[in-house]
């Protein structure tokens, strides 16, 4: 059985703060549009959003080829200011409806609203703190549920989508045994991946697990070991020392492992299959 994981990125833009901002401020100023179209009292004046003055701010951001950290922290501020004062109006105007009642607001616009208070915490907080990171961050306010990846790859540090855990069988048959949209070690799905194995096949073992290091943790090698499965990786500690008498065996070792090494790359070509063939990364979500 070869194991191994991959994130199914989603197709969403980039995510930056001051773009996220932007976004939920605007989808704020359509809600507000909205409810005040369709409200009992459509002669009340409307609030004021200062949408267009929040659109200036943010375009004399963005169009800069360089802004300085100053800059951008002033102009993510301001968007806050925007979105709080929105997303008060809001609930203000929901008040006017009894509960229970259904909102004048439709299913995706609804759906986007629910999104927009807890985007707008995790900025605030972030921006208080001045740090990048909190739990559970959005990404998207389309996909709330896409969570960044760190995956630490040449040119692609973090992705965006789900992790999943997928274990390639002797006869060409790939399984997802686990998906994940929170970051998660791949390692701590071995386990599982192998009573799933033995469910699948009448109650048997695979002989040899092949995979990376990753899934080389000593937890798992003491479950393979008290199955008798093989763990085609190389050994912990310290490497043997090589002696006239084990020389032989040493190098068997070695050229077993770089073999059983190159024998993981069809799981990787079963990913790109999946990835760009049959539009896996269009069906994640």
């Amino acid at each position: 059985m070869i194991v191994d994981a991959t994130v199914v990125e989603q197709t969403i833009r980039f995510p930056t703060d001051l773009g996220l901002l932007n976004e939920a401020r605007e989808l704020s100023e359509r809600i507000i549009d909205e409810l005040h179209a369709n409200s009992n009292r459509p002669q009340k004046k409307k609030s004021r959003t200062y949408r267009e003055i929040a659109r200036k701010s943010y375009l004399s951001l963005v169009k800069l080829k360089r802004s300085s950290s100053k800059k951008r922290r002033t102009g993510i501020r301001k968007q806050l200011q925007f979105l709080r004062r929105n997303l008060g109006y809001i609930e203000t105007m929901l008040m006017e409806y009894p509960y229970g009642a259904p909102i004048p607001l439709s299913n995706w616009l609804l759906r986007r609203y629910w999104v927009l208070p807890h985007l707008y915490h995790q900025q605030y907080e972030m921006y208080k703190t001045s740090t990048r990171r909190c739990d559970n961050r959005i990404v998207s306010i389309s996909q709330p549920h896409v969570r960044p990846i760190i995956r630490g790859k040449q040119g692609r540090t973090v992705e965006f989508g789900a992790k999943i855990s997928v274990s390639l069988t002797g006869r060409g048959l790939a399984h997802v045994d686990q998906l994940h949209w929170n970051a998660r070690h791949e390692g701590h799905d071995l386990q599982g991946q192998v009573e799933a194995y033995k469910k699948r096949y009448d109650g048997c073992y695979p002989e040899a697990v092949i995979a990376d290091k990753a899934y080389g943790s000593r937890d798992n090698r003491r479950f393979l070991e008290q199955r008798n499965i093989r763990f085609a990786g190389k050994p912990p500690g310290r490497p043997a020392k090589i002696t006239p008498e084990n020389k032989d065996e040493v190098m068997r070792q070695k050229v077993q492992r770089q073999q059983e090494y190159r024998e993981r790359i069809p799981i990787e070509g079963q990913f790109g299959q999946a990835k760009y063939g049959y539009r896996l990364q269009q069906y994640s979500s």
